[in-house]
C-alpha cells in the first residue's frame, strides 16, 4: 500500500489514501479540496522516493470539518510564593480526508 509523508503546520504526517488527519487549522470549508505540495517521501511496497525525486507531485485532501480540539489546562505554580494560575486553551483543527497521492 502507497504513502507518503508530508508537512504542513510545522508537524509532518504519514498518511495513506483514505486515511482521515487532524492538523492545525487550515482554510477552506467542508467539501474543499486542500493540496499539500510539500512532500517529503513517497512509498509503494520495496520502491521509495525522497526530496528531489517528488517533482511536481502531491497530496490531495477533503476537508471534512473545522473544530475545537479538547481543553487543555496549564497551571502555574510558585512554590512558597503564594502564586498559582490556571491558564486553559483550545486550539483550532481542521480534520483532512487523504484523496489521493503521488503514484
Amino acid at each position: 500500500m502507497a504513502y507518503a509523508i508530508f508537512k504542513t503546520g510545522g508537524k509532518q504526517y504519514r498518511v495513506a489514501q483514505g486515511d482521515v488527519i487532524e492538523v492545525e487549522k487550515l482554510e477552506g470549508e467542508p467539501g474543499a479540496e486542500t493540496i499539500f505540495s510539500e512532500i517529503l517521501l513517497v512509498g509503494a511496497g520495496d520502491s521509495i522516493l525522497i526530496g528531489k525525486d517528488l517533482k511536481g507531485g502531491s497530496v490531495v485532501a477533503e476537508v471534512v470539518e473545522q473544530f475545537r480540539g479538547p481543553k487543555l489546562i496549564n497551571f502555574k505554580f510558585r512554590r512558597r510564593k503564594g502564586y498559582h494560575r490556571t491558564v486553559g486553551h483550545r486550539q483550532h483543527l481542521t480534520r483532512l480526508k487523504i484523496k489521493s497521492i503521488p503514484a
